[in-house]
Order: C-alpha cells, then structure tokens, then sequence
C-alpha cells in the first residue's frame, strides 16, 4: 500500500467565500467524488480546512501499489474543471483508529 496526504489548493485565498455558481456546483461533485473514494476504501478521511490565511482541502489517502496519486486527484472535478489544484505528500505509513 501506499499513503498520501493530499493537500486542495484552490485558486485564490478567499475562494470559499467568493464561489461563483459554477464553482458551487463543482465543489459539491468534488464532494461527491472524495465521498466515493471513502467508500471505495482509497480515502481514510477528507475535510475543509478553515485556516485563517485561506481555506484549503486536506485528504488522506491508502492507495494499492499499482494506483498513482496523480490518476486520482485529476479525476476530482474541481481539478477537472480547472478550479485549483493538489499538492501529494507521500507517507511513510498511516495508522487510524478502528
């Protein structure tokens, strides 16, 4: 296995107060999809956070050894629509709880 911390970076500091329409809509797909990946057992756990500087999304990911991080992260459609981007950090290993 392997395991990343997957950092959202969106396209400019005040992006979740400033969301256009469509940038709404996106971010509820990209909801969707990293809710899927939880599902699928790929994402451990997911969420916004509320940094005081500019907001940003944090993922954990357990991936195969056969599956590249840059595959899955530019399948999200936030990335896909051209609303920001992620930066991967790879782990040396992921303990959780349960």
């Amino acid at each position: 296995m392997k395991y990343y911390l997957c950092k959202y970076i969106p396209p400019r500091a005040d992006f979740l107060a400033t969301m256009s329409a469509d940038e709404k809509n996106w971010m509820g797909q990209h909801g969707a999809y990293l809710d899927k990946l939880l599902g699928d057992g790929k994402i451990v756990a997911h969420g916004p956070v509320m940094d005081p500087a500019g907001g940003y999304g944090v993922s954990l990911y357990q991936i195969a050894d056969d599956e590249e991080i840059d595959t899955l992260t530019s399948k999200d459609p936030i990335v896909q629509n051209g609303v920001g981007h992620y930066e991967h950090h790879p782990m040396l290993h992921l303990k959780s709880r349960g």
